[in-house]
Order: C-alpha cells, then sequence, then structure tokens
C-alpha cells in the first residue's frame, strides 16, 4: 500500500529550524511482517502533523526509530536507546509519537525520559493528546496520563498473573523448559518412556547411596545424560530430586496442586527418597561412613609383600575393623614373629590419613605438584594448586567414603606394616592428578563433598 505525502506548506525564512524525530512503538511482534503495520500507521499520523507545523519550523529528521515486539515497561529498546543517545548529540528538538504510552508506560521511566530531554533543550509532543513538556500545566497533565497509562499496564499485569495461578490451580503445564522424563504434546505434558526410566534410576540410586556425589558417579558410569545429551551431575541429581512435576504435581507460589499430566515416580519411592533427604549433608555422609568399605583395601601389605585382607568382628553390639594377614587366614603364621598378624583398620587408616593431610600443607609438595601437573594442564598456576589443596584438606572430614577412598588411592602408593611400624608411601604424580580433577579452585575443590 503506497502512502499518499500531504503537501508541505512553505517555511519562512526567518523561523528557527525545529528538528523532530518520529519514535514509534508495537508491544508484539505480531501482524509486523505486513506492508502496512500498527508501526506505519503511527508513522504516518506523527509525519502529517509535523507536516502540519512546517510553518513553525518542524522538520523530520531521516532516521527512523520503530521499537517493533518490545514492552513499553522498559527503558531497555534498540530504537529508544538509539534515538536517546542523539537527543545527547544535540541532533534532536522535537519527539512526536502518536501516544504517549508508545514512549513509556512506567511513570518513573518516563520522568527520567522528561529529564534527558528537558537537559538538553528537547520537547515532547503526542499528536492524540495535546499538551506541551515546557509548561507546568503540560507537565501536569503529563503526570496524569502516565499515571493511567501505568495502572492500565499493572491491571493488564494483574489479569495475567490471575489467569497463570488459575491455570497453575487446575494442574496445567504452563510452558517453560521442558523436564527430563516427558515430552510436550498440545501444549500438555506426556512421559517419555527411555527418559522416564532414567528419571526412576536417579531415584533408586539416591534411595541406595544416600549420596547425591555418588549417584551421580555411577549414573555417569552407566551412560545418564539430560536431554542435550550432557552428562548428570549431582547439581541435576538433585534438581530431579526436588522437582514434583514427577509425582503428577505443579506447584505454584509454594502451593502444590494435582497436575493434569501423568507421574512417573512411585510415591513410595518419592517419599522414601525425601526421607533421606530431611537428612543434613553431614549425617547422611556420616552414616554412610558408618558402612564404608575398608579405605586400603589392597593398598596394605605385610613384609612378606602379601597383602593384608580387611575383616571385623562385633563385640557387644559394637564393630571392630581389622586388616589381617594372608598367612593367618591360611593359618601357618605360628611361630613367625616377623608379620604383624593384625591391625586396627581404624588406628592405620587414621595414621594414613594423617600422613595424606599433612601431604597437602608442606609447600614442596605443593610446588612439586604444581610442576607435575603442567605437563597436561600448562596454564595453570602455582597459586591454583596451592589454593585447591588448601581448601581441599579441611573438607576431609565431610567426604563420603568413595571420595576419601579416590583421594587415599591417587596419593598412596602403598602401606607396609611390620614389627617395627607402618611404612607409608606416598606419590606426588597422584596429587597433580586429583588437582586436575578438581579444576585447581574453589568449585572444584567443593565438587567434591557430598
Amino acid at each position: 500500500m503506497s502512502r499518499r505525502k500531504l503537501p508541505e506548506p512553505a517555511m519562512p525564512a526567518t523561523v528557527k529550524k525545529l528538528r523532530c524525530a518520529v519514535y514509534t512503538r508495537k508491544s508484539t511482534d505480531e501482524g509486523l511482517e505486513k506492508e502496512f503495520n500498527t508501526l506505519d500507521a503511527q508513522r504516518d499520523a506523527c509525519e502529517a502533523y509535523v507536516a502540519s507545523q512546517r510553518a513553525e519550523g518542524w522538520v523530520l529528521v531521516r532516521d527512523h526509530y520503530d521499537d517493533g515486539g518490545f514492552s513499553g515497561g522498559t527503558l531497555e529498546r534498540p530504537a529508544l536507546r538509539r534515538l536517546l543517545a542523539d537527543i545527547e548529540l544535540g541532533r534532536i528538538d522535537v519527539i512526536v509519537v502518536y501516544k504517549i504510552d508508545r514512549l513509556s508506560r512506567s511513570l518513573m521511566d518516563f520522568a527520567k525520559l522528561v529529564e534527558t530531554m528537558e537537559a538538553h533543550g528537547v520537547t515532547f509532543v503526542s499528536v492524540t493528546q495535546s499538551f506541551n513538556t515546557t509548561t507546568s500545566m503540560g507537565r501536569l497533565t503529563l503526570n496524569i496520563l502516565l499515571s493511567f497509562a501505568q495502572f492500565e499496564r499493572e491491571v493488564i499485569g494483574e489479569r495475567i498473573r490471575d489467569k497463570f495461578a488459575a491455570s497453575r490451580a487446575r494442574g496445567m503445564w504452563m510452558g517453560g523448559k521442558v523436564p527430563l522424563g516427558y515430552d510436550v504434546r498440545d501444549r500438555k505434558l506426556v512421559p517419555n518412556a527411555a527418559e522416564a526410566a532414567r528419571i526412576r534410576r536417579v531415584f533408586e540410586l539416591f534411595a541406595e547411596t544416600g549420596s547425591g556425589t555418588e549417584t551421580a558417579k555411577r549414573l555417569q558410569a552407566e551412560g545418564m545424560t539430560s536431554k542435550s545429551g550432557r552428562p548428570l551431575d549431582k547439581g541435576d541429581v538433585y534438581k530431579i530430586l526436588n522437582l514434583r512435576t514427577y509425582v503428577g504435581e505443579v506447584v505454584h507460589k509454594e502451593q502444590v496442586y494435582a497436575g493434569e499430566h501423568q507421574a512417573i515416580v512411585p510415591r513410595e519411592l518419592w517419599e522414601r527418597v525425601h526421607a533421606i533427604l530431611q537428612i543434613s549433608p553431614r549425617v547422611r555422609a556420616n552414616q554412610n561412613r558408618a558402612h564404608a568399605p575398608a579405605l586400603l583395601k589392597g593398598l596394605i601389605f605385610g613384609v612378606d609383600g602379601r597383602a593384608l585382607s580387611p575383616t571385623h568382628s562385633v563385640k557387644n553390639g559394637r564393630l571392630y575393623r581389622y586388616y589381617v594377614a594372608q598367612r593367618v587366614l591360611k593359618g601357618d603364621a605360628a611361630g613367625d614373629a616377623s608379620i604383624v598378624r593384625r591391625v586396627s583398620a581404624a588406628e592405620i587408616e587414621a595414621a594414613v590419613v594423617d600422613q595424606v593431610r599433612a601431604l597437602l600443607r608442606q609447600p614442596e609438595i605443593v610446588v612439586g605438584t604444581w610442576l607435575a601437573a603442567r605437563v597436561e594442564a600448562p596454564d595453570l598456576t602455582e597459586m591454583e594448586v596451592r589454593d585447591a589443596l588448601e581448601r581441599l584438606e579441611p573438607l576431609w572430614g565431610e567426604l563420603f567414603p568413595a571420595e576419601q577412598a579416590r583421594i587415599v588411592r591417587a596419593l598412596v602408593e602403598r602401606v607396609v606394616v611390620g614389627p617395627a611400624g607402618a611404612d607409608i608411601r606416598l606419590r606426588v604424580e597422584g596429587l597433580a592428578g586429583l588437582v586436575r580433577d578438581l579444576g585447581a579452585g574453589a568449585s572444584g575443590a567443593e565438587r567434591v563433598a557430598a
């Protein structure tokens, strides 16, 4: 559709020229693909008004300032930012809009705009609402109109929120990121059989281990991934465990409603997992530690070169753990004073752990670790290594057994026990590998915590 240009009246030579910029806006981008759209209609009305004021020296600037698909509740609009920049550069004298709410629906935001205009000698005109911002009466009229525009915007917002809350109360899915375990069909969540099996596996593993770290490790070993194909980590595990969508419910402002979608996790399994989650991570770590496998299994040997095997006994309801020599188990150690028959697991493990923790504090070990780690991580700094080790050492007591065992196996080469005591052999290259695994930073050190 072609636009018909109105005849332009002649401008008196003595009249001061006023450069006019037309600003248009539409909240949505619906219909903007049409040849003649809402923005065009706004611009035509504004240009006609500018042409009618030609005798007063009004001339239209060449630039177009059109924001299609942007809300009036914010000033972060590309064309508006460009308009404000041109005002500050002294390129504009008058801003022309179809209605004031095209420029802003917020009284506070509009006050900022008017302040900027006045600071640069720019006036403001609405072609459908007659006022002049250079007079006190014009500013009063402007504030009244803006108050109503803001009131209208707030009422619309309340209606939208009320509708959203009502839909939530009916259990409807209101859009957003589709959770693992579901697909969307006809704007409703429907179970994805393959992904639903992964979700149930997450709940089952956590119910078994009581540890987010251990659950994530086993999920990764089994090749479990998110919708995007990324391996599931500990953060993913806890998000999944706390998403009530999986038991057929929806949540809105801390209120729980029955959902329209089908549950994919049995209620009994959900409640069992959440009973575990009610226990603090520190207590859960201690509970898991009480049932932990032997920390030095495969690492502790006698002077004869044979491995000591973990065993235990119960006396008066209390569990006692030991490492016992192979020859004792086979019954052929009688009379041989060169071997240690058995050693307290708690005592020897504590001695090894003390050695490991002391290792983390030694400056020469930090330097050696840094040099060893740089072979595979050239950008790693000595400070990053020191920070990783310093953060790991205090966390030791809160690590789950599996994490403690991983660190011990990385750092301890061999423990040899004999009548004269224990010889604990450590390896710095293992420590370098551990630092690389931790990412040599705060987030890395904290990742080993349960």
